[in-house]
């Protein structure tokens, strides 16, 4: 069973500046637990099949001004319908009238009340992003993540191979590091990954013969960052005698993590051979072929149209 996580609502009180019309004494002690919101359209005619009473409700305009048609005692009802049901926060939005029914009714059944001036779907789609990367599934993986050109590289490989010493090496030109050893990688939509380090082994990286060395103490501030998107696996891996190897690129190969496809690379290593460089140019290439160009692509259709003319130069003669 996967872990649930959650967050405070007290959090999300604060940074989004939500005004507190009444909280319980509970208040402090409030988590959420799911991303998904709910807009009590048909529970205010009293339709709760399927009601999950786990999600913050919203309510803008249009709940407001329906609710405006309705004598003070209908409305008691249904607000007490909604709140009875122990739902962790009621928001009321677009500055919208705040009715005393919903207060009287929110101090009765210990609700947290809030407001905001945002227009609802603003401040709608703004609540689920920023829930999803409180609560978004997340994986550790064993790995190096570091920042280049842009690109989020998650290297992999066995341990040994070089993850750490080559991710110095990218610090010094300039990239910075994201996390070593392990990497928390977290889901924020249905396409995303976000990498970042856990905080007790944050900015710090270990290089065999050397031990544990502080990156932001040594190289400054930029030289690392917090977290980044995972646009690349880099897997590291000795280099076999005998071993096929894509030598033009035309294999795509993807390795999923929590759902999510991503691009993935094998590098072959052995002496001689520049590893920070080699992931500077995967970087960039990578970034190519987001933008739509595909070098491998190109060079392999130069290749193919010059057989073809050839060929037929051939015929005609």
């Amino acid at each position: 069973m996967e872990p649930r996580y959650s967050v405070k609502l007290s959090t999300l009180v604060e940074e989004f500046n939500l005004t507190k019309v009444y909280t319980p004494p509970q208040y402090e002690d409030v988590k959420i637990v799911t991303p998904d919101l709910n807009r009590p359209g048909m529970q205010l005619v009293g339709f709760f099949s399927h009601f999950d009473n786990e999600r913050i409700q919203l309510m803008g305009t249009v709940e407001i001004m329906y609710l405006k048609t309705l004598p003070s005692s209908e409305r008691r009802k249904i607000f007490a319908e909604l709140m009875k049901r122990g739902i962790p926060a009621l928001i009321i939005c677009h500055s919208m009238t705040i009715y005393p029914e919903c207060l009287e009714m929110a101090e009765k059944y210990a609700v947290t009340l809030l407001a905001t001036d945002l227009d609802t779907s603003v401040f709608e789609a703004e609540l689920i992003t920023t829930l999803n990367i409180y609560l978004g599934p997340r994986i550790t993986r064993h790995g190096t993540m570091v920042e280049v050109y842009g690109e989020g590289i998650l290297i992999t490989g066995e341990s040994g191979v070089g993850k750490s010493e080559t991710a110095i090496e990218l610090v010094k030109r300039g990239h910075r590091l994201i996390a070593d050893d392990a990497v928390e990688i977290q889901k924020i939509s249905y396409k995303t990954l976000f990498a970042q380090s856990p905080p007790l082994i944050q900015h710090y990286i270990e290089i065999r013969g050397i031990g544990v060395v502080d990156v932001m103490r040594l190289f400054g501030m930029g030289a690392i960052k917090s977290n980044q998107e995972l646009d690349l696996i880099i897997n590291i891996e000795s280099w076999q005698d005998g071993m096929m190897y894509d030598r033009l690129g035309l294999e795509n190969e993807y390795t999923t993590l929590l759902g999510v496809q991503v691009p993935t690379l094998r590098i072959p290593v052995k002496p001689g051979r520049n590893l920070a460089v080699i992931i500077e140019v995967a970087a960039m290439n990578n970034r190519q072929k987001k933008m739509g160009y595909n070098s491998a692509q190109e060079f392999t259709d130069r290749i193919n149209k010059h057989f073809e003319e050839s060929m037929r130069g051939g015929s005609n003669g």
